[in-house]
Formats: C-alpha cells, sequence, structure tokens
C-alpha cells in the first residue's frame, strides 16, 4: 500500500494493538489527526483538556493495564506541556509512547512559530527519542519505539514527527508484531550463589519494588517469601506487589514506613531486594542502611547495580524468570525465631484508635471496607499519597496508581481517567489533596465528557501540607507559603464541570456519602475537611537511619 506518513502511524498503532490515544491536536499534527478520524473506527481518541493531562492519561493507562499508554501532542508548547507526564514516566519506569509533531524539516532550527527541539529536551527523560526525517523510516521508527518501551526495563519513548513527514508518502507493508523479547535468564552459577545466601541466612528479609508489578511475578514473590518464611516489606511503587492483608507484610519501607519494616531492614542479615533501587526516600541514611546484612539484588537494569547500595550477590535479569528458577531450587528452612521478632514489632505498631473527629485513615479504611479493596486507587503528591499506602490494604498488583520518583502534584486526576479507560468496570478513586488537586483539576471536564465513573477524594486541610508538616517539625513553624485559605468550593467547582460534588466535615457522614458515590455511575468530587495539622506519622527525620524512625512529635522531644 502507498500511504501518507500519517495513515502510516496510524496503521503501526494498530499493528502494536493500540485501540486508545489521549491527546490534544494542533497545527503541526493536523494531518494525524485527520487520519485518527479516517480510523475512528479502530483507535478511540481522547481528547483532554491540557497535553499534562494527555500524559498522565496515557501512563495511568500503562500502569493499571500493563499496556504501552500513547499520548500525541503538536509541536512547541504541545510538546513541552507533555514533559512533566513523560518525566513522569520515566521516573517509574512505565511504558509509554508519546508522539509529537513538529515544524517542517525546512523550518527545523531556524526558530520557526511553534517550534522546540524537544528530542533535546526529553533526552534525559525518555529511553529513547526519534526524530523523522524520512517518511520510509517512519514505520520502522514506531516499531522500534514500541519495542524499546516495553523491552527490559520499561520507560517513555518519544517520536517527533515533522509536519511535512505526515504529508509524504511511500510503500506500506503491515507487519505482525512480536511480543516483547524477556532478557534470558542468567547462568546458574549466579543462581547458585544466590541460593546459598539464602540459605545460610538466619533473618532473611524481603524489599520488594515496583519491578515486580512490572514482570507480573507477584504470584513468584508470594511463593518466595512463603518458602523462605521471610517478612516482606515493599517500596511505595511496590505497593500490591505482595498483598498487604498476609501475616508476613510488615508493611512500607522508608522515610514513611512502619516501625516494624525499618527495624526488620536494620536487624536482619540478609535483606533481598527484589525489582528495587534502593531510593534515597527508601535507604535514608546510606552508611547504617542495613548495617548487618548482606545484600542480594535481583533487578532487570543492570545500571541499578551497586548504584546506591554495594550488593553482596546481585542477579540481572527478569525477575518473574529468576525468582521462578530460585523457587525451583530451594530448600525449607526453620527461621520461626526471627519471623517471631519481626511479627512482635509489627504487633506493636497498631496505630491508635481514630477518635470521633474526620482522619484520613478513617476515610481511607472505609474506601477499603466499601470497595472490599477491589477498587483501583491513583493518588496525587503529598500527606495523602502517604496516608493511601499506610491506610488501604492493596493486595493486587496495579491496584496503586502514583507518582514515586517524580513526585508529581497534579497526577492522579489524568491517571485516573487513563485507568478507567484502561479498565471499564472496576471503580477508580483518586485520593487528593486541595494543593495537588488545584493543578490539573481541568481534567474533571475531561471526565465529565466521557461519562468516567471516578471518584475524587480530596484531603482538603487547606495547606500545602507536607511542607507544612517538614516547616512545623524542621522549620519552627514558620509556614512561608504553605498555607491555602482560598476561597474555592470544590463542590461548586464540580458541579461547574458537570460533576456531582459532596463536602463531607463529619465522621458520621463518611459511609454514608461514600456509598452515594460509589452507587452513582458518574465522575465525583467529594471534598473532605479535615485537620490542617494531622501529620503523617511514622517518619524518619533527615539525616537519620531507618532505626531512628519515630511515631510522634513527643520522639523529637
Amino acid at each position: 500500500m502507498r500511504l501518507t506518513g500519517a495513515d502510516i502511524l496510524v496503521e503501526c498503532l494498530l499493528e502494536q494493538g493500540v485501540d486508545t490515544i489521549f491527546g490534544f491536536p494542533g497545527g503541526a499534527v493536523l494531518n494525524i489527526y485527520d487520519s485518527l478520524y479516517k480510523y475512528k473506527d479502530r483507535i478511540k481518541h481522547y481528547l483532554t483538556s491540557h497535553e499534562q493531562g494527555a500524559a498522565h492519561a496515557a501512563d495511568g493507562y500503562a500502569r493499571a493495564s500493563g499496556k504501552v499508554g500513547v499520548c500525541l501532542a503538536t509541536s512547541g508548547p504541545g510538546a513541552t506541556n507533555l514533559v512533566t507526564g513523560i518525566a513522569t514516566a520515566y521516573m517509574d519506569s512505565v511504558p509509554m509512547v508519546a508522539i509529537t509533531g513538529n515544524v517542517a524539516l525546512n523550518l527545523i532550527g531556524k526558530d520557526s512559530f511553534q517550534e522546540v527541539d524537544i528530542t533535546g529536551i526529553t533526552m534525559p527523560i525518555t529511553k529513547h527519542n526519534f526524530m523523522v526525517k524520512r517518511v520510509e523510516d517512519l514505520a520502522d521508527i514506531v516499531r522500534r519505539a514500541f519495542q524499546i518501551a516495553q523491552q527490559g526495563r520499561p520507560g517513555p519513548v518519544l517520536i517527533d514527527i515533522p509536519k511535512d513527514i505526515t504529508v509524504h508518502e511511500c510503500e506500506y507493508e503491515r507487519r505482525a508484531i512480536s511480543p516483547p523479547k524477556i532478557d534470558a535468564l542468567v547462568a546458574n552459577g549466579a543462581i547458585e550463589e544466590a541460593l546459598a545466601l539464602i540459605h545460610n541466612a538466619e533473618k532473611p528479609m524481603i524489599y520488594a519494588g515496583g519491578g515486580v508489578i512490572a514482570a507480573e511475578a507477584a504470584d513468584e514473590l508470594l511463593e518466595l517469601a512463603v518458602k523462605i518464611n521471610a517478612p516482606v516489606t515493599l517500596s511505595l511503587m511496590g505497593m500490591g506487589a505482595f498483598p498487604a492483608t498476609h501475616e508476613l507484610y510488615t508493611g512500607m519501607i522508608g522515610m514513611h514506613g512502619t516501625k516494624a519494616s525499618n527495624l526488620a531492614v536494620t536487624q536482619c542479615d540478609l535483606l533481598i531486594a527484589i525489582g528495587a533501587r534502593f531510593s534515597d526516600r527508601v535507604v535514608s541514611k546510606l552508611d547504617r542502611f542495613a548495617p548487618k546484612a548482606k545484600i542480594l539484588h535481583i533487578d532487570i537494569d543492570e545500571a541499578e547495580v551497586n548504584k546506591n547500595v554495594q550488593a553482596a550477590h546481585y542477579i540481572v535479569g527478569d525477575v518473574k524468570a529468576v525468582l521462578t528458577k530460585i523457587n525451583h531450587e530451594l530448600k525449607p528452612k526453620d527461621r520461626s525465631e526471627w519471623l517471631s521478632h519481626v511479627m512482635a514489632l509489627k504487633a506493636k505498631q497498631q496505630p491508635p484508635g481514630n477518635g470521633g473527629e474526620l482522619t484520613p485513615r478513617y476515610i481511607l479504611e472505609k474506601i477499603y471496607e466499601l470497595t472490599g479493596g477491589e477498587a483501583i486507587i491513583a493518588t496525587e503528591v503529598g500527606q495523602h499519597q502517604i496516608w493511601t499506602a499506610q491506610h488501604y490494604k492493596f493486595t493486587k498488583p496495579r491496584s496503586l496508581i502514583t507518582s514515586g520518583g517524580l513526585g508529581t502534584m497534579g497526577f492522579g486526576l489524568g491517571a485516573s481517567i487513563g485507568a478507567s479507560i484502561a479498565c471499564p468496570g472496576k471503580r477508580v478513586i483518586n485520593i487528593a489533596g486541595d494543593g495537588s488537586f488545584r493543578m490539573n483539576l481541568n481534567e474533571l471536564a475531561t471526565a465529565v465528557e466521557y461519562n468516567l465513573p471516578v471518584i475524587v477524594v480530596i484531603m482538603n486541610n487547606h495547606a500545602l501540607g507536607m511542607v507544612r508538616q517538614w516547616q512545623s517539625l524542621f522549620y519552627d513553624r514558620r509556614y512561608s507559603q504553605t498555607t491555602l485559605d482560598r476561597q474555592t468550593d470544590f463542590v461548586k467547582v464540580a458541579e461547574a464541570f458537570g460533576a456531582v460534588g459532596f463536602n463531607l466535615a463529619a465522621r458520621e457522614d463518611v459511609e454514608k456519602v461514600l456509598k452515594e458515590a460509589l452507587a452513582l455511575n458518574r465522575t465525583v468530587v467529594i471534598n473532605c475537611e479535615i485537620d490542617r495539622d494531622h501529620k503523617v506519622w511514622p517518619m524518619v527525620p533527615p539525616g537519620a537511619a531507618l532505626e531512628d524512625v519515630i511515631v510522634d512529635e513527643s520522639d523529637l522531644l
């Protein structure tokens, strides 16, 4: 077939199994949008309110489904508006293909209208990026982009297409896609050394991250933990990789991790890190991290090995394949004394009761109860994000959609839209703070337009809560620009966009309002008035070690 570049692009998207794309049109992509109009019965385009919303929606779609998310923007400001969303996906290893238009080739480099060097801008935040300079290369570039996005450690890839490339014609031949290549399993010697470390350990601890979810290896992780009787802690990105209801689960690790997890990591003699990267929010004070432990690191990305923490032994490979091999060879060993000790630590960390006030914990526990734990939970970034990780019991992979590495305020609503489209029939609930929600609340228009039953629960403390918490604890209560005494009425905002709004100020109304919201098949915003000085506990103070975790302000005195 002889096709235009625009039609070749859409045909290649169909080759890759793409049926959903998020974007916003403009001059440089007019031909692509004209092609999407012709193919509208085969690819559904979702028009967001802003290009950043399109990137976050593609990200949420990918996280919820495991498929590649696709977003499309025009040149110049359209392309740069994708950058935060691309960086978010890059930091959290999310497979995404971002397509941008650009000015015609003969105008490149001449400061033309709406021209920007988007490949240069995104080079540090993509696995790879391309500028298409010949229409004959377009099909192979698209195929290669999808392969790179999925293969190995997933991540975003950008394709920049000058406008004249979308007009030019060339021969196109449809190809069947090959499944992403899974990296070959490492040599048996590496497995044997790992088995020896595990067998010789008296106090093993498992620390798992988002790589377990990306590798679809949750079952293998559970099998490993049960076989070796090891407690399990998760990073924020690993939530759902191991069921939070399991007796071996000790909670999140790190700055806002549980005391049981942080102490167990400090006391263990073998730390098995699986699909995790030892970020600063996990490790805290490096020279006192897991001081008694040998570290066994299993990860698909060799660049993460010995980057932040030195490993006694490591295996680079697909987590699912590696764990399958290890589990097959494992021999049982009694570790009841260690396990009893860790479970005693876990028993001591039960939080105090909610009292009679409206607290984030009570709201989140009630959401879990009323949804049976079957909802997809997205978050913005801040205190509400950590409360969600602490108080909602994630039992399945891909049930938490959150910006971990970049910490992108304004991420959650766009991501909720993508997740809702990826998983029709699933309830998607976005836990937000009032500061984060304001950043991209324009995407309410998108959710309403497409009749998406997304529920936004705003933990409204009239503050930039996480920053205020630091100012309270470490800056002598100098609340510089973190108090949000604005007059925004979120219920009226919701109604103005065509959504349903509720105000929630009393604990006794929580169940009634949540039930009503869940019964509606519409976009809903619930404004929850919580105390401005309600803090996130536990917390590891800056410069402290994991074992120095504090559980309330009295520990600072």
